[in-house]
C-alpha cells in the first residue's frame, strides 16, 4: 500500500544523518514525542484535547530524562564511550538530546501560549495576580492564609541550614530577601508539596485558574512579613529514576521497597529554571542539589508542562472529544452474559477501547463466582490504582478457589502500586509469584480452569495490553478469548515456567520469549524471503510500539532486497531506515497518533498469497521488536487460526491502520516524519472503529459478514 502525499514535515534531528544503517533510538523517541506535541496544534481536535496532548508530551519528556538520559549520563560519568548500534557514543547522544530537547521544550512553550489564548476566548483562563478582580483577590488572600500558609515551610540557606532535599519531580521557589531584623541578605527556598494541585480554581462560573507559584509570589508579605524581595526564581528537579536489579537479590520485595526510597534521591539529571532566575540563585541551587553534571534548561514560560493536564479536567464538554461509550460484545450477550458459554462456542477477539474492557473483568468475575471454577492463573504487569481485576482475584480467593497471580515488580513507575497489590492478594490467600529476577514478565495471560462434567476445561485470555481498566479506555489493544486445549496446555506451561522455572517444552500453539520467539520471528521472515525468491507473493505487515532490535532490522533489510513487500505501523521508536535504495527499498513505515494510543501488536506473513488473505499467518503478541522483549522478557505470541478472528485482525484492524490518512505520519530514509494528506478518500482509523462494530464479537448479528467494503476499496 502506498502512503498518501504529504502536507507537513517533522524534521529529523541533525545527528540522524550520520547514521548509516539505523536511526538512533533516543533521537527516534524524541521524534515520536514531537509527533505527540504536533497534535496540540491540530485544529481537528477540541481545545482541551489539544491541551491534553501538550501535557502528555511534557510527561513523556520527563520520563525520558528520568530513565533514558539518566542511563546515558551514568555511562558518560563512568567513562563508557562504547558506541551504540547506530554508532553514537553516550557523550554524542547526550549532546544531541540536549539540543533536541531544548528545541522541543521551546515548542511546548509556544504551544501553551497559543492554547492559553484560544482557551481564554472559550472561557478557560490561566491568569496572573494582576488579572484578578477585587473580590477574587480578597478570596485568594483568605484562601492562601488559611490553606497554604500552614503547609508551606520556607527554609533559609546558610551554614546552619543546609540546602533541603528536593525529591524527584519537585517544584520549588527560591528567593533572595533582605531580613528586616539585621538588614542582611538571606536566601530562602520554598518547596511546593507534590500533594498541592498546581492550579487554584478561582470560585465562580468562569473557569479562571491561577498557578500556585503565582499565588505564593502574590503573598510574600504573609510568608515573609517585613522582608524585602531582591531576587526570585523557580526550579524543577528530575532525578535518575531507573531501578537496577541485583542479579543475586534474594528478596525482590525487600529490594524494591528499598530501591523505591532511593529513587527519590537519585542523581539530578535535569534542572529547569524559570527565565530571569538570578545567576547567584541558580548557582546556589546547583550546588545545593549536587547537580554539577545535570542538564540545565531555562524556561521562558510555564515550568512543568505535564501539570497543565489539571486544566483538562475542567467540566467543559464542548472543548473535549464527544463522549464515547464502548460496546459490550454481543456474542456474550447472546449467551445470557455467560462468558464461558460464548468462548466455548467460538473464539472471540475484543478490540479495545471500541469494545469494552469490562468483558475481561466480567470473565474474571464470573470465574470468581462460578462454583465449578477451581483455579485461576493471572499475569499482572500494570493494573492501575482502581483495579476491578484485583477485586475479582480477591473475590475468587475468598471463595476458596486456587488463585495464582504473577505480579511484576519491575514494571517501571508501577513498582510501588504493584507491591501494594501483591500485599493485598497475599492477605486473602492468593499465591503471589514475582517471576524471574533478571527478566520482566510482560506476557498478558489469564487462564481459568473449570470443572465441566467428568472433565476440566480451561478458558484462556491472551492480550496485547495490560490488565488496566483505566488505560484500556484510551489504548487500542486486542483481547483474544479461547477454549482451545492446545492454548490451555501452553498457558499452563507458561505459568509453570514463571513460577517454577520449568522450561516450556513441546509448545503446541504459543511462542514465548526469551525461549524461541526471536528464532520463530526470524524463521517467519526467512519463509517470506524464500517465497519472494521463488517468485511467489511475499509480504509482511506488522504493527507495534517500537522497532529497535538490530538483528530483526537486518533481517527485514534482507527481506526487502529479496523482494518482500513490508509495511510497518510503528507508533513510537523506529530505528529502521525505510525506502533506502539497495537496503530497504521495499519497506514502508508509518506512525499513527490520535485520539487513542495505538498499543496492539500484530504480525502478518503472506505465506505465498497477496495480503490480506486467509492463507496469511497472523499473530497477536505482547512483544515489540526490541532486544528487551525478545531476550530479557517473558512474552507470548499467539497465532490466530479462527477464520472470523483472522479476518477481523488482518482484513479489518490491520487494513484500517494501513489506510488511515488523518492521523498518520510516514517515515523516510533520512528520519523525517511527514504527516499524510487525506486526499479524495479521507479515512480516520479511530473514527471508523468507533462507528463500525468488530466481526468476532457481534455473534449472530454479523454471522458470515465479510470485511466492510470501505476498507477493501481503500486498501486496494
Amino acid at each position: 500500500m502506498n502512503a498518501p502525499t504529504d502536507i507537513k514535515r517533522s524534521k529529523a534531528p541533525a545527528s540522524s544523518a550520520k547514521v548509516v544503517r539505523t536511526f538512533n533510538r533516543e533521537m527516534s523517541w524524541l521524534a515520536f514525542n514531537r509527533r505527540v506535541l504536533e497534535e496540540a496544534a491540530n485544529p481537528a481536535h477540541p481545545l482541551l484535547e489539544r491541551l491534553r496532548f501538550l501535557s502528555i508530551s511534557g510527561t513523556n519528556l520527563d520520563e525520558f530524562f528520568m530513565v533514558r538520559v539518566a542511563g546515558l549520563k551514568e555511562q558518560q560519568l563512568e567513562g563508557v564511550e562504547q558506541p551504540s548500534y547506530d554508532g553514537l557514543t553516550p557523550t554524542q547522544q547526550l549532546a544531541a538530546i540536549s539540543r533536541e530537547a531544548d528545541a522541543l521544550a521551546g515548542e511546548q512553550q509556544r504551544a501553551w501560549l497559543e492554547l492559553s489564548r484560544l482557551l481564554a476566548e472559550q472561557g478557560l483562563s490561566a491568569i496572573t495576580p494582576a488579572e484578578l478582580e477585587d473580590e477574587e483577590r480578597a478570596w485568594l488572600r483568605d484562601w492562601f492564609a488559611k490553606q497554604m500558609l500552614p503547609i508551606l515551610t520556607p527554609q533559609a540557606i546558610d551554614p546552619s541550614h543546609p540546602f533541603p532535599f528536593i525529591p524527584n519531580g519537585g517544584f520549588s521557589l527560591i528567593f533572595a530577601m533582605i531580613d528586616p531584623s539585621d538588614g542582611e541578605t538571606v536566601d530562602e527556598v520554598v518547596m511546593i508539596p507534590a500533594s498541592i494541585p498546581r492550579f487554584i480554581r478561582i470560585p465562580g462560573e468562569r473557569a479562571r485558574f491561577i498557578s500556585i507559584d503565582w499565588a505564593v509570589a502574590a503573598h510574600l508579605d504573609l510568608l515573609f512579613p517585613g522582608f524585602r524581595l531582591i531576587g526570585a526564581g523557580a526550579f524543577r528537579v528530575l532525578r535518575d529514576s531507573d531501578i537496577e536489579i541485583e542479579e543475586d537479590a534474594e528478596d525482590l520485595v525487600r529490594h524494591f521497597r528499598s530501591a523505591l526510597k532511593e529513587r527519590r534521591r537519585g542523581r539530578v539529571i535535569r534542572l529547569e529554571f524559570s527565565a530571569g532566575t538570578p545567576d547567584d540563585l541558580e548557582r546556589l541551587v546547583r550546588s545545593g542539589l549536587d547537580a554539577e553534571h545535570a542538564i540545565i534548561a531555562e524556561s521562558g514560560g510555564f515550568i512543568g508542562i505535564a501539570d497543565l493536564g489539571q486544566l483538562v479536567e475542567e467540566e467543559l464538554p464542548e472543548l473535549k472529544f464527544p463522549p464515547y461509550q464502548p460496546r459490550f460484545p454481543e456474542r456474550i450477550a447472546e449467551h445470557g452474559g455467560d462468558c464461558f458459554a460464548a468462548i466455548r462456542a467460538k473464539d472471540i477477539l475484543v478490540h479495545h477501547p471500541y469494545e469494552s474492557f469490562e468483558v475481561v473483568v466480567a470473565f474474571l468475575r464470573q470465574a470468581a463466582s462460578d462454583p465449578d471454577v477451581v483455579a485461576i492463573k493471572q499475569t499482572l504487569y500494570r493494573a492501575g490504582k482502581q483495579s476491578a481485576i484485583i477485586d475479582a482475584l480477591v473475590a475468587a480467593a475468598e471463595a476458596g478457589k486456587s488463585v495464582t497471580a504473577v505480579v511484576e515488580l519491575k514494571a517501571r513507575f508501577d513498582e510501588e502500586q504493584n507491591l501494594l497489590w501483591a500485599s493485598r492478594l497475599e492477605r486473602v490467600g492468593v499465591q503471589v509469584v514475582y517471576g524471574f529476577v533478571e527478566w520482566k514478565t510482560h506476557a498478558k495471560v489469564s487462564m481459568v480452569v473449570r470443572r465441566e462434567g467428568e472433565m476440566f476445561r480451561t478458558y484462556c485470555h491472551f492480550g496485547t495490553g495490560n490488565y488496566h481498566p483505566t488505560t484500556a479506555k484510551v489504548y487500542t489493544d486486542l483481547s483474544f478469548f479461547t477454549a482451545s486445549r492446545r492454548a490451555a496446555r501452553d498457558a499452563a506451561k507458561l505459568f509453570n515456567y514463571i513460577s517454577g522455572y520449568v522450561p516450556p517444552k513441546g509448545l503446541e500453539l504459543l511462542t514465548l520469549s526469551p525461549r524461541g520467539l526471536r528464532e520463530r520471528l526470524t524463521a517467519l521472515i526467512d519463509a517470506e524471503i524464500a517465497n519472494a525468491r521463488a517468485g511467489k507473493p511475499a509480504a509482511i505487515w506488522a504493527k507495534m510500539n517500537s522497532l529497535v532490535d538490530g538483528q530483526v532490522i537486518e533481517k527485514l533489510y534482507e527481506a526487502s532486497e529479496a523482494g518482500v513487500s513490508i509495511d510497518l505501523v510503528i507508533r513510537g521508536i523506529c530505528c529502521l531506515r525505510p525506502g533506502v535504495a539497495g537496503m530497504s527499498t521495499n519497506i514502508r513505515v508509518k506512525s499513527i497518533v490520535g485520539r487513542f494510543l495505538e498499543h496492539s501488536r500484530i504480525w502478518a506473513f503472506a505465506c505465498g498469497a497477496r495480503l490480506p488473505h486467509r492463507k496469511a499467518r497472523v499473530f497477536i503478541s505482547s512483544a515489540d521488536w526490541m532486544p528487551r522483549n525478545l531476550d530479557r522478557r517473558v512474552e507470548a505470541a499467539v497465532p490466530i487460526e479462527n477464520p472470523t478472528v483472522h479476518a477481523q485482525v488482518l482484513d479489518q484492524v490491520m487494513v484500517a491502520n494501513l489506510i488511515d490518512n488523518q492521523q498518520s505520519w510516514v517515515l523516510d530514509g533520512d528520519g523525517n516524519y511527514t504527516r499524510v494528506k487525506p486526499g479524495k478518500k479521507s479515512f480516520n482509523l479511530h473514527q471508523y472503529f468507533m462507528t463500525n462494530p468488530s466481526l468476532s464479537g457481534r455473534g449472530q448479528a454479523l454471522e458470515g459478514r465479510k470485511v466492510p467494503k470501505l476498507l477493501l476499496d481503500q486498501g486496494g
